[in-house]
């Protein structure tokens, strides 16, 4: 893509990302922006560092997926590739792909290969698409199918199911060797047995970590939730956080933002919840989530280059 291009579809992302917030938020919950905002000033300075105390143990949580799947990594180079690459994911659409990049560049400065470093980009992956397929089921065997309706209970058989697949076709990759043959039976064979060996040695590190990362950041859902004046039980706290995980995957905005809010709220208000202090508490937990994660990505960044230039 033309870097106007570019430019252009960043800036239509922003936009649509901040009408969705703006316009749609008071649209969907039926409440306005001064009430909202009542609800956030009640929120006191101790809450907040203990917040973001509760925000950091799960980025430190989740270095630990990393460092099992980048054998040689430490974990103070895994939160700051992590950092760096969300913040990047969180200003660009699409931008999985260039946080991927940035994450590269950084590794191999460390003195990873690039055959180690994509095949941590595929483990890792493999890692929060799971998990992300495993938090609606397990919403609904906590909450039930009713919060949901028949058709999320579909979709979210239907996304573990094509996991299931997934992995059972990298497993069994041999066969799409033998069609296609030649070097690139060559190289999926390769990247076959990579990914089996990082798996082998890491899969109880990178699952302790994601699991400490999961409910980290469910416990930060719900003490958002809290801080705002919305009091929740088990299973619609887990519905509530299922939700918004799955719908951080939409890319026609950076991260998700505004179609994780307004799924997240239209859930909450659906279950009887008050309005006004369930906004309050999604938006706390997005300012976390999202808009925390690009300062401190930045941070990351320019420490790792003047780092870099130093040693150069």
């Amino acid at each position: 893509m033309r870097p106007w291009l570019r430019v252009t579809a960043s800036l239509a992302s922003l936009a649509l990302a901040a009408w969705l917030v703006v316009a749609l938020v008071p649209a969907v919950s039926g409440v306005a922006w001064t009430a909202v905002a009542e609800q956030l000033r009640a929120v006191g300075p101790g809450t907040a560092l203990g917040l973001t105390a509760l925000w950091l143990a799960g980025l430190w949580a989740y270095t630990y997926v990393l460092t099992g799947s980048l054998p040689g990594l430490r974990n103070t180079q895994a939160f700051s590739l992590n950092a760096a690459g969300s913040a990047v994911s969180n200003v660009l659409p699409l931008g999985g792909a260039a946080g991927v990049a940035v994450t590269a560049v950084m590794a191999a400065s460390w003195g990873h290969s690039a055959r180690a470093i994509t095949t941590s980009a595929l483990v890792s992956g493999l890692w929060n698409a799971l998990s992300r397929a495993a938090l609606p089921l397990l919403a609904l065997a906590v909450q039930g199918a009713v919060v949901f309706g028949d058709g999320v209970l579909v979709a979210a058989v239907g996304a573990a199911a094509g996991l299931l697949l997934a992995v059972v076709a990298l497993i069994r990759l041999r066969w799409v060797c033998r069609l296609l043959g030649g070097r690139a039976a060559r190289f999926l064979l390769r990247l076959r047995r990579q990914t089996g060996e990082v798996v082998r040695a890491g899969w109880r590190r990178m699952t302790a970590g994601m699991l400490a990362y999961l409910l980290l950041q469910g416990v930060l859902l719900w003490w958002c939730l809290a801080a705002a004046g919305v009091h929740l039980g088990l299973g619609p706290t887990v519905a509530a956080f299922a939700v918004s995980r799955l719908l951080t995957l939409a890319v026609v905005t950076p991260g998700g933002v505004g179609v994780t809010e307004n799924g997240t709220i239209a859930l909450l208000v659906g279950l009887g919840t008050p309005a006004a202090p369930a906004v309050a508490g999604v938006l706390l937990f997005a300012f976390f989530t999202y808009l925390a994660e690009i300062p401190l990505g930045g941070a990351a960044w320019l420490t790792w280059s003047a780092r870099r230039a130093r040693s150069g």
